[in-house]
Order: C-alpha cells, then structure tokens, then sequence
C-alpha cells in the first residue's frame, strides 16, 4: 500500500508539473491549431514544447531516433516530457524531416528549432543562454552534428546531451542504415567527413553529457568514445556515463536496468552544469 501511495504521489507530481504543450510549425511558427502528422516525415517539420509551471530557465530540445528511417517519436520523445517538466525544464520534441541523403534538411529544422524557442524565451520563461539540444542514436548524430556545425550564434545550442549517438559515417563503426539515409549509397570521402561529428570538434563546440551501454550492438561504443576524447582534447567540458548493459534504444523505457542512474546523473549534470552557470 504505501509503494502504491508514493506511485501514485509520485505521478501526480509530475503531472501538476507540466503546464502546457503547444505544438508549432518550425517553418511557419505563427500557424494555429497545429496537430503535428509524426507519419509524414518528409514535410511540414515541427516542435511540440512542453512548458513546466514553475520555469528555471534551462530549456531542452530532443531529437528522437530512428535511423535517419523513421522517428521513435514516444520513448525518445515525448514519454520524457514530465520528467523535464518536473525538473522546471521546458522541454520540446522536434519532429524533423528526414534527410533521404540531403543531410542539409534535418540539420536546418534542428537550428530553427533553437531559433524558436529563444524567439519565445521571455514567452516561455526560457533563458536564451541555456538552450540545449538532445537526441538518441541517429537523433544523436542530428543533436551532435547541430553542436558541430550550427551556422551562428542564433542556432548554436548552449549544450548537448547524447543517449547511445551514432557520431561517425566511418563505415568501420558506425550505423549502417543511418549513414545510407542521411548521405545516400554513393558517399564521397569528403562527406564522410564532413558528418563524422568527432572529427568537427573545435573548442566552441556546446559543453556535452553522453550515455550510452558497453553491449550496444547497433551503434558501436566507439561513436561516443571517439567523439568524447575529441571535445576533451579541444578542451570542451564533457561528462560520459557508460553502463555494463542496456543494449540499444531504451530511451525512458522502466526496462532499461540503469535509468534511474542516467536520469540522476543528467539531473544533477544539468543543475551543477548549467542551471548554476
């Protein structure tokens, strides 16, 4: 019984936490009475933000994965919002275009992404100065590629946090199915450069938090080691947590035998990190 009570305590906190979710175009934000189709991937890209009651200023956008194929749109997406919400963080999901080999489309919705929420910052009780981006696996690779290749200051996020990344196109370990729909089948040495994110690393890459499990199968360790000791050597702030097991894709899945240690750890990553700064 008294388990049953604080579950029940527990949801009904993170319930009252969340004051409001507005959904948007990215492209025409001024749009009402938007209900964001997540099974059209290739058009009319979007954000849904969850507002906290009691704002602390930092804000987070999540790019979920999928492979560059498709968008695990629920539990690495949306399911996480009273979490967010909870900790006084506004929280928004980015429903992006896919890239079906035009890299260029994804990046640009995730940079407008930002735009927007530091056009609504004083709207959404937002401090313009800690906007961060997240995302999980190939949304991981977007969340990254957005920290590494931003076109100004106005797209530039404050911080990045990574679940499981792909980082790389190098065909020796990174994901297949994510390389091919992002760059296409015919990919030039210099584009595999080019969005193989550890190698853009420069000291004014965002400050990054990376989790992620040793027996990831899908997208090899090695995208988040590499991509850690590059913001290391340029001298980028960096936390990395890696956990004996887990697999891939667990997201905010309960079955995921760790999330209560990633999600403390993000936590007082976030509070020490940047809502103290």
């Amino acid at each position: 019984m008294k388990k049953l009570l604080f579950a029940l305590f527990v949801f009904a906190s993170l319930a009252s936490s969340a004051q409001e979710k507005i959904e948007m175009l990215l492209w025409n934000p001024e749009a009402k009475d938007v209900k964001l189709d997540v099974k059209d991937l290739t058009r009319d890209p979007g954000i849904t933000v969850y507002c906290p009651s009691k704002p602390n200023g930092i804000a987070v956008i999540m790019c979920p994965g999928g492979g560059y194929s498709h968008q695990a749109i629920n539990h690495e997406g949306h399911d996480m919002a009273a979490w967010f919400n909870a900790q006084g963080i506004t929280y928004a999901v980015l429903k992006y275009r896919l890239p079906q080999g035009d890299p260029t489309l994804p990046l640009s919705d995730a940079e407008q992404a930002v735009r927007i929420l530091r056009t609504h910052a004083g709207e959404w009780g937002i401090n313009p100065a800690k906007i961060g981006i997240m995302g999980a696996s190939a949304g991981g690779h977007l969340a990254s590629m957005l920290s590494t290749h931003y076109s100004d200051s106005t797209s530039r996020p404050d911080f990045q946090v990574l679940l499981y990344p792909v980082v790389t196109m190098d065909p020796a370990v990174t994901h297949a199915g994510s390389r091919t729909n992002l760059l296409g089948k015919e990919i030039s040495p210099q584009q595999q450069q080019r969005y193989s994110n550890e190698l853009q690393v420069t000291p004014s890459t965002p400050q990054a938090f990376i989790v992620l499990s040793s027996d990831d199968r899908a997208v090899p360790p090695a995208n988040s080691i590499n991509y850690y000791s590059a913001l290391i050597a340029n001298k980028v702030p960096a936390s990395m947590h890696v956990y004996p097991i887990g697999g891939h894709g667990w997201g905010f899945r309960d079955s995921f035998p760790y999330k209560r240690e990633w999600t403390g750890e993000l936590e007082k990553w976030l509070r020490e990190q940047i809502l103290k700064k």
